[in-house]
């Protein structure tokens, strides 16, 4: 391992404030450019650094925007000196999309999470955002996941929404990205569950101070071995790096 591997990825993760990103999103989504969106995590950095050469590649693509989805990311940088200023969650990004879409007449298509709650969610964007189109919802338990894009390709969706869990989620959207001239492209892992109300979100309190990890390990405690696995040796390292 090389110094500076923190530092990297911390350089890459974006630097405004959540406002100036949903901004940038609108805009994106508008004059119908094509973004791809990481949501970085201790565990993203981790796997990425460790595990997964393909998730690596996908986060320093300059095809990609890497957002801070956890205060995990901030505090490190904060340790080697890099300022990011907030967290912008890949939950929260998804409920801005949808506000997005509902105010600009925009379609979205959805893959991933399990049928019922894939059925939950549409049904729940169609009853709260009735300008938003649904070209197709697809649920992640599909043999082939790459002829899921052939449908994607086809339908020409304005956002993509891709629930699969990293880095399958990440790998499956690079690798298929150049087929596609636009489009807002994220991965974001187990949204769905929360977004569709089959599971609750984190208490105003836990979210106001940082500590939505910590909600989400005590309601899931099988969620602590990969916890241990990832987060305690990325302070390990953030620390020795400084």
């Amino acid at each position: 391992m090389g110094e500076m591997i923190f530092r990297n990825y911390f350089n890459k993760i974006y630097k405004k404030t959540r406002i100036d990103f949903y901004k940038e999103l609108e805009e994106d989504l508008v004059n119908e450019n094509r973004k791809f969106i990481i949501t970085a995590n201790p565990e993203t950095i981790m796997r990425a650094e460790f595990e997964e050469p393909d998730l690596k590649n996908a986060f320093f693509s300059e095809k990609s925007c890497v957002i801070a989805d956890g205060v995990g990311v901030l505090k490190g940088a904060k340790i080697l000196e890099i300022d990011i200023p907030e967290t912008i969650l890949g939950v929260s990004t998804c409920e801005e999309l949808f506000k997005m879409c509902d105010r600009n007449n925009k379609s979205i298509f959805l893959f991933g999470a399990k049928s019922d709650v894939l059925a939950k969610l549409v049904a729940r964007i169609k009853r709260d955002y009735k300008n938003v189109n649904i070209v197709g919802a697809v649920d992640g338990y599909v043999d082939d996941k790459n002829k899921v894009f052939d449908e994607i390709e086809n339908k020409k969706p304005d956002v993509v929404l891709v629930a699969l869990g990293i880095p399958m989620q990440e790998r499956l959207i690079f690798n298929n990205l150049d087929r596609f001239n636009k489009g807002i492209f994220v991965g974001v892992g187990g949204s769905f569950d929360v977004l569709s109300g089959d599971k609750k979100g984190a208490p105003e309190f836990f979210k106001k101070t940082n500590l939505e990890w910590l909600y989400r390990i005590t309601r899931e405690p099988k969620r602590l071995k990969r916890f241990f696995k990832y987060n305690v040796r990325y302070w390990k390292l953030v620390k020795k790096e400084k």
